[in-house]
Order: structure tokens, then sequence, then C-alpha cells
């Protein structure tokens, strides 16, 4: 018994060390953020100042998540400083009522506007949320042009053989893209009985994905094709239909099609489910620059010195209307969120977004937390007219 009382004593001075050094090895910063920061994933039920304090640090509290990294090219890309764009608002106010981290102009390749708040700066990653969405289209589209996937019209299930014999049987790689697969699926985030809840305590078999365990007894809610229905999950499918069919983990394969060749100047961090594979309808970390940089990146064409990297006139129809949401002038692409005038935006719960304008060569990047939660209706339309006021603004200077 002493023995034993005597190991268990050496194992905890061991685990106390081990703990100490693990707190003096962090920075700062990372240690103040460490005391405010949640111990649970429930992101929905954080207080504004955990939030304010998780969103940028999501990548550096190992207790919190995991992830993989994509790391910078050796050559950034430039982003010069053009003329600061004169706009007819207070942009300090706009920022504090959006509760914005980051808000970038990035107009004609030039950055025309670049502020930051709630003590974040350019050198910070916080985290996209959903936007996270619309860096997983390219990946499709890359996967196309590599003749991993070989067309958009092949069914899902011919990448993802878990979900044989389910309701995605009939769905193709076009209608996971663009939502409109007809699985049933409920994406409301305040009901404990909806999918997105109900998928967090789901326990799959030894082995299983969790996410393929889940979907695959999901029933058939409408014909495939017929309906959009807004689907994280399906998201979450794209991903691992991309790693099936590429064999690679996606922050790899981002790395190597989007992240380097286009020029990034800092790595990027994409958090991990818990059964390990990148998250990509979620949680990608990134500099407010290098969210500037992709868009600009997407604006030129998904294409780096003069080389497509996605599938000949796929970015094309990534962005523009491909099903119809219900709302007057706007629509949804490949993971992409698109407006009746030719623009279309990447968009994330609690106030993150690339909103591109190839008319007006036009990317603005909003990174925040919303105070009225995750799908705040008011600061929505707010930055929404916010995107109107820029583009008025870049008018009025012809």
């Amino acid at each position: 018994m002493k023995i034993l009382k005597k190991i268990l004593l050496a194992v905890l001075a061991l685990l106390l060390l081990a703990g100490a050094a693990f707190w003096f090895s962090l920075d700062k910063e990372t240690r103040g953020l460490l005391q405010t920061v949640p111990t649970n994933r429930d992101l929905l039920f954080w207080s504004v100042p955990q939030r304010d304090a998780a969103f940028r640090a999501m990548d550096r509290i190992p207790l919190l998540a995991k992830w993989h990294t994509a790391l910078p090219s050796a050559s950034p890309r430039a982003l010069p400083a053009g003329r600061e764009l004169k706009l007819p608002l207070d942009v300090n106010a706009y920022m504090a009522s959006q509760r914005s981290a980051a808000l970038l102009i990035l107009q004609g390749g030039k950055l025309r506007l670049e502020r930051y708040g709630l003590d974040f700066d350019a050198h910070g990653r916080w985290t996209s949320f959903s936007v996270a969405k619309s860096f997983t289209s390219i990946l499709v589209g890359a996967a196309l042009r590599d003749g991993a996937i070989k067309s958009m019209d092949d069914r899902v299930t011919e990448y993802v053989k878990g979900l044989k014999g389910s309701a995605y049987d009939d769905v193709s790689v076009q209608q996971l893209l663009t939502m409109t697969s007809g699985v049933r699926w409920n994406e409301d985030y305040a009901d404990p009985n909806s999918d997105v809840a109900r998928f967090n305590n789901h326990k799959p078999h030894p082995g299983e994905d969790a996410l393929i365990s889940y979907l695959r007894q999901l029933p058939r809610a409408a014909p495939a094709g017929e309906r959009w229905n807004y689907s994280t999950g399906e998201t979450n499918l794209i991903g691992i239909l991309v790693m099936q069919a590429t064999g690679k983990p996606l922050a790899e394969y981002l790395q190597e099609k989007v992240w380097q060749p286009a020029g990034m100047e800092q790595q990027a961090t994409w958090l991990l489910s818990k059964t390990g594979q990148e998250i990509s309808g979620c949680c990608l970390q990134a500099a407010a620059r290098d969210y500037a940089r992709f868009g600009q990146f997407i604006l030129e064409g998904a294409q780096v010195g003069g080389e497509p990297v996605v599938a000949d006139g796929w970015l094309q129809q990534a962005t523009r209307k491909q099903a119809d949401i219900g709302v007057p002038g706007r629509g949804y692409g490949y993971q992409w969120w698109t407006y009746g005038n030719g623009s279309f935006a990447a968009r994330g719960i609690f106030g993150q977004g690339i909103f591109i304008d190839p008319q007006r060569q036009l990317v603005i990047v909003s990174n925040g937390n919303w105070a009225g939660g995750a799908r705040d209706a008011a600061a929505m339309a707010e930055r929404d007219a916010f995107y109107q006021a820029v583009q008025k603004a870049i008018d009025a200077e012809k």
C-alpha cells in the first residue's frame, strides 16, 4: 500500500511539473486568454467576453480544440496601400456597433481601408466559422481540375462509400454543394432537438466516422435537387468527400492549392472534428490580410500566374445563383451566397465575412463578435448596408 501511495504521489508531482512547464511556455497574452476562454465547445452559450477571448485563440489552446496547419508562402503577396476610401459614414461607430475585430477594404488590389478592434491586430488569427465553407468549395474545384473528382454529376456515394444504402444514394456532388440534397437536416441552433444539437451527442460505433454514422440514418425530406436547405453537416460531408477523393487532409490540400500559391503571409489552422478530420463547414483560423488575399485570389479567377487552380468554368458556376433561398435578389451557389448584381460572399456566424464584387474589383473582409448572437439580424442588415455604402463610394470616384 505504501509503495502504491509513493507511485501515485510521484505521478502527481510529474503532472504538476508538466502543467507548470506548459503554463510558463505560453506567451503572456495566451496565459491571459486561458483565464477567460470557456472550457466547453458549446460556443452558442458563451458570454461575449468569452467569445472575444476564444475567437482569436482557438488554435492556441489544445484543451479547447485540435487542428491541422497550412503553412504560408515563402513569397507572400504584397498588399500595397491605396488612397483611403472616403465613406459617407463613421467607420469607427460602425465597427463598434458590429463589434469588429477587423475590417479591410481591398479595391483594385490595394488596401483602401484597414482597421482593427477588440484589441486585435494584423498579426493575429481570427476564426472564420462558416466562411470556411467557401474555402472548402474551392478545394472541390481544385479536385475536379486534378481529376480526383471526375464530375459534378457523380453520386456522393461513389466517393463516400460509408453512405451507400442511405438517402445519399440519390445525391450528386453538385446537389451537395448547393445544399439541395433533399436529405432532412435541421440547423436551428436554438432547438435542442435539431440535428446540429443531436449530432454533437451522437456516439458512432467503434471505427466509424461520426458524421457518416449520423448522416446515413437521416431520411429524405424532398426529391434531390428540388429544395434548398442550409446544412453545415453536408458541408462537413463535402470535406470528407474531398479527402476521400484526393487522399489528403484538407489543410494539406489547402496549402498545396491555395495557401502557398496565392501568397499567404501567415499560417492558417483548421480545427478538427472528434474523429480527427478538418471541420470543413467551419473553423479555419487566419489573419485578416490573408482572408483579403483569398478574396483577391477568387476575384482574379482562382488562378496564379495565369494558371487556374480550379476546373475551367467552374468558378463562374460556383459564384452565381444555383439555388433559390427564398430571399428576393439573393441565392446560393457552390457554398457561396450570391447577390443579384453579380456580387457574392462567404459568411460566418457572429459577423465573419468576405464580400466580393467583381464589377468594382472589390473585396471586403469582416471579422467580429456580434453582441446579438450567432445570427444577429440587425447586425447582418447593417453589414449589408455597409457593403452598399462602399459600392456607392467607389462609384462616386468615377
